[in-house]
């Protein structure tokens, strides 16, 4: 059988595995000023709502999809040459491409979930009245971004996985966090920034019409996102005392190297009998794998710069990372492309 969704949670006692309560606790702040105060923010709030899409309507449904077709062609498989993997029965192997697509959905069902959660507090916690409006349009994405990433991992590949460990450890730091400004780096800038990234390699490569045009609506929405997370913090760490922008430093470097930890997909392999850990390391040695990891990045690194939080320390661990060289990266030029701009 698959994997179900469950996980038992250790706050609130309760023995129900598909409940997990975390304690949170930020300022929620009124505006009296309903006058237009962050420049950039009411007009990408007005895109937002001009690029309202329903779901239900306006995916294809109907579309057949079976699970084990090479929804993602086999020649992206990081574990191809490895001899436990080449042992499968051949049966098997769609079977596992099944595994690893779902896998990888789950988790963006997942992100979208932190995302909707962190765009409903900033809607309370943000201090200008332009940024309220915006983060309760991006409320209603997230929400349907949960609802479509759901409807297609339930009915067209009927298997869901649990949320990744290190994916939830990165959402609970964003979400407890009682700073603001934390909400939107942590979810805006380096969460949204990585999806795009994730979203649109997925879009290249699916052959699967349905999977194209959901990740093609949720790309959209997602351009915008982090437009609103670039539009926020514009200047915000300029003049911040350097014990407070070390903390914002740290905090980059660490869900850094969480998301790109929570790439591997341990779950799969132990699924299939695989020695996880023998398994991870072919995964971290493929070009293939080391290619995509890195391009995860190329949105980040440039949004980083351009908040000013590029500082020597943070340059340093992006270059251990090996994802400095996304510096000066054109994302408007990337979204042009791929028609999401």
């Amino acid at each position: 059988m698959p994997p179900t969704l469950a996980s038992t949670s250790p706050h609130s006692g309760s023995t129900d595995s598909e409940l997990d309560t975390i304690l949170t606790s930020f300022d929620t702040s009124y505006v009296w000023n309903y006058a237009s105060a962050k420049e950039g923010l009411r007009d990408l709030y007005e895109k937002a709502k001009r690029e309202q899409w329903n779901g239900t309507e306006q995916l294809p449904w109907e579309t057949p999809v079976d699970p084990e077709s090479e929804i993602i062609p086999q020649s992206f498989n990081p574990l191809a040459d490895w001899a436990p993997f080449r042992k499968l029965d051949p049966k098997e192997v769609p079977r596992f491409q099944h595994a690893q697509l779902s896998w990888s959905l789950s988790q963006f069902m997942h992100g979208e979930q932190g995302a909707l959660m962190t765009a409903s507090q900033l809607v309370g916690a943000v201090p200008w009245i332009d940024a309220k409006y915006y983060a309760a349009s991006q409320t209603m994405d997230e929400a349907r971004h949960v609802e479509v990433f759901s409807r297609y991992l339930r009915e067209k590949l009927e298997w869901e996985w649990p949320i990744n460990e290190n994916l939830k450890k990165l959402l609970d730091m964003i979400l407890t966090d009682s700073r603001w400004d934390f909400k939107y780096l942590g979810m805006q800038i380096l969460v949204e920034g990585l999806a795009m990234a994730a979203f649109a390699n997925l879009y290249q490569m699916a052959r699967e019409p349905l999977i194209k045009e959901l990740i093609r609506y949720v790309m959209r929405d997602e351009s915008r996102h982090v437009a609103f997370g670039v539009l926020s913090l514009r200047d915000f760490y300029t003049d911040m005392p350097e014990s407070e922008r070390r903390d914002r430093e740290e905090f980059t470097i660490e869900a850094c190297e969480l998301m790109r930890d929570r790439l591997i997909g341990e779950d799969v392999l132990r699924y299939f009998g695989f020695d996880a850990k023998a398994g991870r390391e072919v995964i971290l040695a493929s070009p293939v794998m080391q290619l995509f990891r890195q391009l995860l990045f190329m949105r980040v690194v440039p949004n980083i710069r351009r908040l000013g939080l590029l500082t020597p320390r943070v340059r340093s661990a992006f270059e251990s990372l090996g994802i400095l060289k996304f510096e000066n990266f054109d994302t408007e030029a990337v979204d042009r492309q791929l028609g999401i701009a």
